[in-house]
């Protein structure tokens, strides 16, 4: 059965893109007009027109027989779960903030707690439509012409071409999620945990389909379980959660006791538990206190606002001013996501929590879904990895000095570190990390004239 959803403007869309980009001088680098942006890296200001990509924001067409989806590229994951979860289908990776867009998750890598068993969300990609350098739209598979461009535009940021359009996989889902919180008093043991949950997809005969955790000290952290039930289970709640009112999700997992506290939550309001509060980081503009929450909409309690207050922060410096009134610097800040071996995460979580004053962290345990390797990101195939998360500031010192040894440390324990923040890497550093020359191939063959930033002018030099 295919579920035909209202027609896209696609092909006008399409028309609005190609004729954006040829109205961009070709002395002028090509960039996207975007209004809003999940990305905390800075961007040098232009006065130069962006590519108009309004008419790429839909879902085309659902197909439940074969369970996948044709999606713009600009299409927010908000909108996409809205089409696909009534049809009992979701993507098989949903990443945790609602206005993440299917083109920016594969070309800037999303990830979620279904990462450990489906991987990242480009590898869930049947095809691409990709506008090129060149000013062309091709179609991009694993097993045609470009093939090539395929497999290096993940993690390439617009700097090999923007996806117009995607076909997509999708799974089958239940109408809950029943949650088991697991507390943990040694960081050892959590990591132990993740490596028998992750082989096993099950723990204390439970099927597991979601795993992600918390570290608030090195003595309390938390695996939280997630598991599809169409009933609540026999133990416990019989009535879902919400966490989009007062209550605060990541508050709710602390407990004190050896057993799992468990909770239940609608699917819909799972796959958006993080974007209520922007996992934690809402507390900066005082949306957990519970005499303005009461006053703050709800409508307005998620991640893209709270994104909005930031741009607005940076953009006038408000913060930078309240510290100089304290006579102290600048604070830096620190927004990253890193993946470091299942083997090493320990260790790195020891060293962070002893030199960078962050808390909470979150952790989300990932593999690769096949054998794959992905050349601007390559992480090895059947290898169990941990995505650790830290999205605060810290006291100023050297400009990006914390950023800088969170780097090193990454690499010194064989991680890799996510480009949509601040990055400090030299020249040769990131081409060793990053694609090297064979993303050097790709940018000559499909952007030849330089029209899109290179990579590491994106990442590190703010273009």
């Amino acid at each position: 059965m295919e579920q035909t959803l209202p027609v896209s403007t696609h092909t006008a869309g399409e028309r609005r893109l190609l004729d954006s980009f040829a109205a961009i001088p070709p002395t002028e680098r090509v960039r996207l007009a975007k209004r809003t942006s999940n990305l905390f890296r800075e961007r040098t200001q232009t006065t130069t027109p962006g590519l108009d990509t309004s008419g790429l924001t839909g879902v085309r067409v659902v197909d439940v027989g074969t369970r996948t989806a044709d999606v713009d590229g600009m299409c927010t994951y908000e909108d996409l779960v809205a089409a696909t979860l009534p049809l009992g289908l979701a993507p098989l990776v949903v990443p945790q903030l609602r206005t993440i867009t299917l083109g920016g998750a594969v070309t800037g890598l999303g990830i979620e707690s279904s990462s450990f068993r489906s991987g990242l969300p480009h590898e869930s990609v049947i095809e691409m439509d990709i506008l090129t350098g060149a000013g062309e739209i091709v179609t991009a598979r694993p097993d045609n012409e470009h093939a090539d461009l395929f497999h290096g535009f993940p993690n390439s940021y617009g700097s090999l071409g923007y996806a117009t359009r995607l076909r997509i996989e999708l799974e089958p889902v239940k109408t809950f999620v029943a949650l088991r919180h697991l507390r943990f008093h040694d960081l050892a043991t959590l990591c132990a945990a993740i490596d028998t949950i992750v082989d096993a997809a099950a723990h204390d005969g439970e099927a597991v389909d979601y795993i992600d955790g918390v570290v608030f000290t090195r003595d309390e952290a938390y695996l939280t379980l997630g598991r599809q039930v169409d009933e609540p289970p026999a133990e416990g709640p019989k009535r879902p959660s919400d966490y989009t009112g007062q209550q605060i999700f990541y508050r709710s997992i602390q407990h004190g006791g050896s057993a799992p506290k468990r909770d239940l939550l609608t699917t819909l309001d799972y796959l958006w538990r993080w974007d209520t509060d922007w996992f934690w980081c809402s507390r900066a503009f005082g949306a957990q206190n519970p005499r303005i929450r009461r006053l703050w909409p709800s409508k307005l309690r998620r991640s893209s606002v709270y994104w909005k207050l930031v741009a607005v922060d940076q953009r006038h410096g408000v913060s930078d001013r309240l510290e100089a009134r304290k006579g102290n610097p600048p604070r830096e800040r620190v927004v990253q996501d890193v993946e470091v071996p299942l083997e090493r995460t320990a260790e790195f979580l020891d060293w962070f929590l002893d030199e960078v004053p962050i808390e909470p962290i979150w952790l989300c345990p990932l593999r690769l879904r096949g054998d794959t390797t992905w050349g601007l990101y390559p992480l090895r195939p059947r290898h169990t990895y941990v995505n650790v998360g830290f999205w605060s500031t810290v006291p100023g010192g050297q400009p990006g000095e914390t950023n800088r040894a969170i780097e090193r440390r990454v690499d010194e324990l064989d991680g890799h570190k996510s480009l949509y923040s601040d990055s400090y890497y030299s020249r040769e550093d990131f081409d060793a990390l990053y694609g090297g020359d064979g993303y050097a191939a790709l940018k000559d063959f499909y952007d030849p004239l330089g029209r899109f930033p290179h990579l590491y002018d994106k990442a590190v030099r703010h273009a």
